[in-house]
């Protein structure tokens, strides 16, 4: 595989302006970038080096017209270039979850530390001063919080922040 994506990581929880780097080959330089959830799409690029593996590092911005409908996305990075012989073109394709749909006016997150006795209804109410926003947490962490109801002391949640 000539992709190698170290930036965002799977999961990753990210904001309307999108950080990628990595290391790949794309011919004369280019990378192709969609992002996704099944419903709407944004395409866009980002420069590599060529002709050998090189390291690579960009930004993609979400527009403001662009609607998804869910908040886990899926990133593809593609040398469209290569491929050749009628074969698809070498891509990686990972998850990330989209801050935005998560936390309307979403800034970034702080990471949090569950202790003993901590619910997400707690974390949500000491967070935000509103229990009920326990969903938030929830879903900016599905990945490793299927359950509202399973949280266990160590595990280490983001907490959505938009506090500009």
């Amino acid at each position: 595989m000539n992709i190698d994506i170290q930036q965002p990581a799977p999961f990753d929880l990210v904001g309307q302006e999108i950080l990628i780097a990595g290391n790949a080959v794309g011919f004369e330089g280019t990378l192709s970038v969609m992002l996704t959830e099944g419903h709407d799409q944004f395409d866009s690029f980002v420069n590599a080096g060529s002709l050998m593996l090189r390291q690579f590092q960009g930004s993609v911005t979400v527009p403001d017209d662009i609607e998804f409908k869910l908040s886990r996305l899926f990133l593809t990075v593609a040398d469209d270039t290569a491929g050749g012989e009628g074969g698809p073109p070498p891509s990686v394709t990972l998850s990330v979850l989209y801050g935005p749909l998560i936390l309307p006016g979403y800034t970034g997150y702080r990471e949090r530390t569950v202790v003993a006795g901590d619910t997400l209804s707690a974390i949500a109410a000491d967070e935000y001063g509103d229990a009920s926003m326990f969903g938030v947490i929830q879903q900016a962490n599905q990945h490793i919080v299927p359950d509202a109801n399973l949280i266990v002391p160590g595990m280490v949640l983001r907490v959505p922040r938009n506090d500009g």
